[in-house]
């Protein structure tokens, strides 16, 4: 059974009333914003009641909105000193900050209803709390194990109640989460072998900041309405 999605946002409109709010979508889909302390009742509602049926959780991503919204690339002149927030910032390697922007982090929860052949995304901030917590919904759907030890590895974003909370895709000597805006974009750390050790080795990264400067919206006289084919002057 297919039905439509604003079918679907009147079910969901009448069963979670000031649980959930509709978020504009660029792309057409459902999206809601759901606080922290009912994204377990919930998702358990989405996963379990027959007017919805999303058995699936598809994926569970970090967002950090640390500079969104910010042209950093946006000019019509160059620079000599470095445009890139890789040469212009200081190296982080742990936020020490009590808190945090209480909607710079967030996860984002993709469901699919197989049933109605609809999809839901929540989103969901975790507050202001350093480090960031959400509860976990891996015994609502086992698939955001691996999808929460992501987010945890890459934002640093922990999950009350995941079985097997570790990293998953950097080395387990790894500091600092490399997917936050103000994490540097060479690293803290570079590994190598060290032939006299007999063994790989940490030590402080070696490459130099690179100057990286965007392409420059400039005038060229080439693209002139003077110099066209046609031109009432040529």
């Amino acid at each position: 059974m297919t039905i439509n999605i604003e079918t679907m946002a009147a079910r969901i409109a009448a069963r979670f009333a000031e649980k959930l709010k509709r978020v504009e979508s660029t792309c057409g889909e459902l999206t809601y914003e759901v606080a922290r302390d009912d994204l377990v009742e919930v998702a358990t509602t989405l996963r379990d009641d027959e007017e919805f049926r999303f058995e699936q959780l598809m994926d569970v991503c970090g967002v950090d909105y640390l500079t969104y919204g910010v042209g950093e690339w946006t000019t019509y002149s160059a620079t000599d000193s470095g445009f890139s927030r890789g040469v212009e910032r200081e190296p982080v390697i742990l936020d020490e900050a009590d808190t945090f922007d209480p909607r710079r982090f967030a996860v984002v929860y993709h469901l699919l209803s197989l049933a109605n052949n609809v999809r839901v995304r929540l989103r969901v901030f975790p507050g202001d709390e350093n480090p960031p917590f959400l509860p976990s919904v891996v015994d609502i759907w086992n698939s955001a194990n691996w999808f929460e030890r992501e987010a945890f590895d890459l934002f640093g974003i922990l999950f009350e109640g995941h079985p097997d909370l570790r990293r998953i895709l950097t080395d387990y000597g790894f500091i600092g989460h490399p997917f936050r805006k103000d994490f540097p974009l060479i690293g803290n750390v570079e590994v190598t072998y060290d032939a006299d050790k007999g063994r790989v080795v940490y030590q402080p990264v070696s490459i130099e900041p690179r100057t990286a400067v965007p392409r420059v919206i400039r005038d060229d006289n080439r693209y002139a309405e003077a110099l066209k084919d046609g031109s009432s002057d040529g």
